[in-house]
């Protein structure tokens, strides 16, 4: 059956592209649905109008009539559709103004005919459609249809194909979500039947890449089925050509030798202070590289105490990497030699490529560097840093504080705006890696060695693109399992849907697809550049939840409230507080404060007031997460509430106890310090915000959710 329904539309796509076409009509549209069993009403084409009387006739009922031409692909532009048409003569009437609203609009159009269809029942409308982006490639959507489907935007997409279990998913993602269960006393939609339009529309699309867009619009979802009155197939004028694909183990063999080499050969490497190439001869050799630093320059003899050679290739030995430090128009002759030399990693700094428009001499790097299985970092970029070997292969300030973050960037601007966060908030890192014009390595290649990496806890990455969505969300999707994935997008447009030629195709903006996409790969997505650090800094913190279930204990009615708010923002859920907890929280508090959730303590409470209800809130298993609002009065002092809050935690998490607490602290200039101490001891804090600390425990939960790791909890 499936062999048959291939043979059926690869027969009909090969006719269309015979004639010169790349849009079906809408007779050929409906041969590919009932290849898929997409739900469509009955129709038939008639040539004359006395078969468009016969054809209704055979309907007996009002029917919608539509002119079919190969060369009027947008029907309703062209006046060439009629609603609701009832009776014989009515239909002669329909069928002469259809077809000259239509050559009114086209002289020059083929007119095959006029499509009568059944008139489908009102129903609630939505859109189901498919696109090829150009960074994800197949993509399936799904959102409200109708005249306002392009005013409301209210639309999901996923990659194609989809699962029957993420086809429901993407009805309950839309924020109009509601509306398809039923409000106002209409009845709910007939959910799977939805779904499978969805899934059907997406396996069509996977099985035939040459199909750019599907568009179903509207579906016509009822208590009953879901119905797409119109079906428009548009194929691809050309296929992009197919990326160079790396197996795992290749990655990860040409990774291990970049983020861990033995022996590095830095050309262009100066003696001259202010050069690039000094800069990089200084950062390995002070940064105390142990690995062999290697030289290469024809003018010198010695630089900074090593030998330096007139060539890579007079280079003794295995070099594992060979960092550039030379313009960009010497590059590719070196490059040859680099290949020769069978080196497997070149770090290529230099700008002057596809960035300033010398498309061609980044082509040719390319095509040099695949020829002999060179793999390429940047280039346009500012190095990188590999802590855990002491290596500081870049021309910017050294970095050497050795943690559990992987920070990389596109900018060498975000780059060093994420040295000094490192620097200032004493943030460890495992490496931080510049990509520049991603000429070759990119993120998923760095995902794939981070996923492995012992040293690193969690990836953060600032990209302006990717090259490919695909091999990037598989790569995300392998690491998420084990640590969190956290993603700065740059470039919020929808430039892309100016050219598309369908609904669906209009409503894929670039950002968009790039939101519901990364969700769909289980990765963080930061709003901006400071909660990306964030959230990379916060999250190795944090123990990992074990359910939902959120307390908030504040000192601070007014935090209370904007904590509440926060935890809605974030996704969160504010626990329901049982009886017998309530009255075990009001133990504590004054007659005058308030328990339920948040527990208000009220400023005026000594530190065994605030001791009491975190140790509760820690000791109850039915309780997941804490947030602490804390509020600076002398009775209990910043220090004093850091160092209380700290010192319970950590016993806590001696008995075998973690859950993620997070503290906003509003006061004086004290509460930064207090801040500090208590990040450096696990609770995630922040002073005068309530919002970043709740952001940071939301992020942690979003982490939590995709990779699994979320149990019910009591």
């Amino acid at each position: 059956m499936a062999e048959d329904r291939l043979v059926r539309v690869r027969a009909l796509l090969d006719a269309v592209r015979a004639e010169g076409r790349t849009a079906l009509t809408a007779p050929e549209g409906k041969v590919i649905a009932d290849a898929y069993g997409i739900a469509v009403p009955g129709e038939e084409l008639a040539a004359d109008v006395d078969e468009a009387v016969a054809c209704a006739a055979r309907f007996g009922q009002p029917v919608v009539m539509k002119i079919v031409s190969p060369d009027i692909p947008h029907k309703t532009d062209a006046g060439g559709v009629v609603v609701g048409v009832e009776g014989a003569s009515a239909v002669r009437a329909a069928f002469h103004e259809i077809v000259g609203n239509a050559r009114a609009y086209d002289p020059r159009a083929r007119i095959v005919g006029v499509q009568v269809q059944e008139l489908l029942p009102p129903g609630q409308e939505v859109i189901v459609g498919a696109v090829t982006d150009p960074t994800f490639g197949k993509v399936v959507a799904f959102g409200l249809g109708g005249v306002l489907v392009e005013v409301l935007r209210d639309v999901t997409f996923r990659l194609a194909p989809v699962a029957a279990d993420e086809a429901l998913a993407m009805l309950d993602s839309i924020r109009a979500a509601e509306v398809l269960r039923g409000v106002r006393g209409a009845p709910p939609v007939d959910r799977w039947a939805l779904a499978e339009q969805i899934r059907r529309v997406s396996r069509l699309v996977d099985e035939f890449p040459e199909i750019a867009e599907v568009d179903l619009n509207p579906v016509i979802a009822t208590a009953q089925g879901a119905v797409a009155a119109d079906i428009r197939v548009v194929l691809a004028g050309s296929q992009p050509p197919p990326r160079r694909r790396y197996t795992r183990d290749e990655i990860l063999a040409s990774m291990r030798r970049l983020m861990q080499p033995g022996s590095i050969a830095v050309i262009g490497a100066s003696a001259e202070s202010g050069k690039i190439g000094n800069s990089v001869m200084r950062n390995l050799v002070d940064g105390g590289f142990a690995g062999e630093i290697h030289p290469v320059n024809p003018r010198a003899d010695d630089i900074l105490g090593r030998k330096a050679y007139r060539s890579v290739a007079d280079v003794p030995g295995e070099v594992d990497v060979a960092v550039f430090a030379i313009p960009a128009r010497f590059v590719a002759a070196a490059l040859e030699e680099v290949g020769r030399k069978r080196i497997p990693n070149a770090v290529l700094i230099p700008s002057g490529f596809a960035e300033t428009g010398e498309q061609g001499l980044q082509d040719e790097i390319v095509a040099i560097a695949q020829r002999h299985g060179v793999r390429l970092l940047g280039p346009n970029i500012y190095g990188y840093y590999s802590t855990w070997q002491d290596l500081c292969a870049t021309f910017c300030t050294p970095y050497d504080v050795k943690g559990g973050v992987a920070l990389t960037s596109q900018s060498g601007g975000i780059g060093m705006a994420v040295l000094g966060f490192a620097r200032t908030t004493k943030t460890g890192v495992s490496a931080i890696v510049g990509l520049g014009n991603k000429a070759d390595l990119d993120e998923d290649d760095l995902l794939t060695w981070f996923a492995e990496d012992p040293h690193t806890e969690c990836v953060a990455m600032h990209l302006e693109d990717l090259k490919d969505g695909r091999a990037f969300v598989a790569a995300a999707r392998e690491t998420i399992v084990r640590k969190p994935v956290v993603v700065l997008k740059a470039g919020r447009t929808a430039a892309g849907a100016r050219a598309a030629g369908s609904h669906t195709g209009a409503l894929a903006g670039d950002d968009a697809v790039y939101d519901d996409i990364l969700r769909q790969a289980g990765v963080i997505r930061a709003p901006g550049l400071d909660e990306m650090l964030e959230y990379a800094r916060g999250l190795p913190v944090l123990p990992t939840p074990r359910g939902e279930n959120v307390v908030i204990i504040t000192g601070a009615g007014g935090s209370g409230v904007l904590l509440s708010d926060a935890v809605s923002d974030n996704g969160l859920s504010l626990m329901e507080i049982p009886p017998d907890l309530d009255a075990s929280f009001r133990a504590f508090i004054p007659p005058f404060g308030a328990a339920g959730n948040p527990v208000d303590i009220t400023g005026g409470e000594p530190p065994s007031t605030y001791e009491a209800t975190i140790r509760l809130g820690l000791e109850d298993p039915r309780i997941h997460a804490l947030i602490l609002g804390y509020w600076h009065t002398i009775v209990t002092p910043p220090m004093v509430f850091a160092e209380l809050t700290a010192r319970v935690v950590a016993e806590f998490r001696e008995r075998g106890i973690e859950k993620p607490v997070v503290a906003s602290l509003a006061g004086d200039v004290e509460v930064e310090a207090a801040g500090q101490y208590l990040y450096e001891r696990g609770v995630v804090a922040y002073p005068y915000t309530t919002e970043k600390p709740v952001a940071v425990l939301g992020a942690k939960y979003r982490w939590a959710r995709a990779a699994g790791l979320l149990g019910g909890g009591s």
